[in-house]
């Protein structure tokens, strides 16, 4: 722990280790990646289903599995709190979601309101044979009935701790750390 009370809970090491697990626990519970597709919640859990596509691809042997990309923003239900001019960087699923098993993957879970506004968003491309999740991190403290199905790390935290999951695509570092309020 550092002086400022920032903890360091997960190196570069222990991510890419646990994004190896998390990939062959898809494969084994889903007998393979046929019919299925990843969707990356932006902004990090976009660049984690990014790396998840390519460890499937790597462990199947075969093509990489449809990618998507969802932008939770005008999902959220506390939009009219949050923001007056929202940012939205846009949603890209260039696929037939129809019958697919979609893994939306995440860095963090933490109240649920993120995942529950981006089923929304991808139920609005069509309706999944099944949506399921995938998160680097469950810090706890869920507002809404919704868990993951592929955890990389479970994080006890109090509601007043931050978790910030730094990737080396956006940050040029990977790291998951826990900050005092």
């Amino acid at each position: 722990m550092t002086a400022n009370g920032t903890r360091l809970v997960m190196d570069a090491q222990a991510i890419q280790r646990a994004l190896v697990r998390i990939a062959h626990e898809i494969v084994e519970r889903g007998r393979g990646t046929a019919d299925f597709a990843l969707v990356g919640i932006r902004s990090r859990g976009v660049y984690i289903a990014q790396r998840l596509r390519r460890l499937l691809a790597d462990i199947e042997g075969g093509e990489p599995v449809p990618f998507g990309v969802v932008d939770i923003t005008l999902y959220r239900d506390d939009l009219d709190r949050r923001m007056q001019n929202p940012v939205v960087q846009g949603t890209s699923i260039d696929f037939d979601v129809d019958g697919r098993r979609i893994l939306l993957v995440d860095d963090v879970l933490f109240t649920g309101r993120t995942i529950r506004a981006a089923m929304d968003a991808i139920i609005d491309f069509g309706r999944p044979q099944a949506i399921q999740l995938a998160v680097l991190v469950d810090r706890g403290h869920r507002e809404l009935p919704i868990r993951a199905d592929y955890v990389g790390k479970n994080i006890p935290t109090s509601r007043q701790e931050e978790v910030a999951v730094r990737l080396a695509e956006a940050d040029g570092v990977d790291e998951v750390l826990v900050e005092a309020p």
